[in-house]
């Protein structure tokens, strides 16, 4: 299957190539133009075929042991964790909801709890990802 999914994008990428050249040739590029239509439509093709893909061998290496399944079921749940601590430390009352409204913003507490919880999430998981470049390096530098 992984061979045919090749065969079908490298088929698809010369034919958008094709398309691309077509349309460079042309001196006005309007919205209407066949083309350049055709290109958008090999383009979500495209994407759609390497979203399954992706999803499919991914799923499949995942399920494939179960040291892998029980390492992603990790993950998700400190991502949830992560999800639940940034949502209960968001308070909502940070902007001022009559003056957002008055300004035709339509806003609630909960949009602004979930804006806040969205920014704490940021925000963690930032220092997790720099915590997981740094320490290596650190450990690495003292056990030398």
């Amino acid at each position: 299957m992984h061979k045919i999914i090749k065969i079908i994008l490298i088929a698809l990428s010369v034919l958008g190539l094709i398309l691309w050249v077509m349309l460079a040739k042309e001196a006005e590029v309007t919205v209407g133009n066949g083309a350049m239509n055709f290109m958008f439509i090999i383009t979500f093709i495209l994407l759609a075929i390497s979203v399954f893909a992706s999803l499919f061998f991914g799923l499949k290496n995942v399920f494939a042991t179960p040291e892998g399944l029980k390492r992603t079921l990790i993950g998700v749940g400190g991502l949830l964790l992560i999800a639940i601590i940034s949502y209960v430390a968001a308070s909502g009352t940070d902007v001022d909801l009559v003056a957002m409204n008055k300004k035709g913003l339509e806003a609630t507490e909960g949009t602004v709890k979930m804006i806040g919880a969205s920014l704490n999430m940021f925000f963690i998981l930032t220092i997790v990802a720099i915590g997981a470049m740094v320490v290596p390096g650190i450990k690495k530098m003292f056990n030398k």
